[in-house]
């Protein structure tokens, strides 16, 4: 699912950042805008695979603007809303959205509730196992299994939640802000460089040298990402 794009939609600029920090975390490609009129303009020109819609926009409501992308595209859409009424519900899922959540909202339960819609979007797709290397490594994320050239692996959660979070985007740099949170939670208060300690043993289970790491590669003075390094 990661390979989707994304477009966030809310006047309110700390919930835009906050909602593109976790779905870029998640592996997607996000754009935003902050208003009625510039969601449909974003949605003509970048084609997104879902739209992040909030009810409580500047120019157009959010009513209008679904209304009119119903119209023109064929787009999931996840509606935000302060209205936490049974009928605002009823009348957000009648309009055509997909799916419905009410602010304030967990982010890892909107990210939770994009794959969904995407995986029905898409035909229902089931597979929860992303590979790299032609296969040689796989993360099975409903199982939370790892295996390497057919080998199971057993992580801890929080690296498993590493792993996870850097196959899902391979080739991407990520610092250790974004994996601590990735791992630890956005409100996670500890030290960023905990997320040394976390690689270190994943590349020991992984088999991937630290010296020449073929896997989870170390991108100086940035962080690390997943990648083809030496063999």
């Amino acid at each position: 699912m990661g390979s989707a794009t994304i477009l966030v939609v809310d006047d309110e600029r700390k919930i835009r950042e906050l909602v593109r920090t976790y779905l870029e975390q998640a592996g997607y490609a996000v754009l935003l805008a902050d208003s009625g009129q510039g969601a449909l303009e974003a949605t003509t020109r970048a084609r997104p695979d879902l739209v992040v819609l909030d009810l409580m926009l500047p120019d157009l409501t959010g009513e209008e603007v679904v209304r009119s992308l119903r119209s023109n595209v064929d787009v999931p859409i996840v509606m935000l809303t302060a209205k936490a009424g049974e009928d605002d519900r009823v009348a957000g899922l009648r309009l055509g959205a997909d799916d419905y959540l009410v602010k304030p909202f967990s982010p890892r339960e909107l990210v939770a509730r994009v794959e969904a819609v995407l995986r029905r979007a898409r035909g229902g797709e089931t597979s929860s196992a992303l590979s790299f290397d032609s296969g040689a490594l796989v993360l099975d994320q409903e199982r939370r299994e790892v295996s390497v050239h057919g080998c199971p692996v057993e992580l801890t959660r929080s690296e498993f939640d590493l792993l996870a979070a850097l196959i899902r985007a391979p080739g991407r740099v990520y610092s250790r802000y974004e994996l601590i949170t990735r791992v630890q939670g956005y409100d996670y208060e500890g030290y960023e460089r905990t997320v040394d300690a976390h690689v270190k043993n994943l590349r020991r289970k992984l088999g991937d040298d630290p010296r020449h790491a073929r896997y989870v590669v170390t991108v100086t003075g940035v962080g690390y990402k997943l990648g083809m390094g030496a063999p």
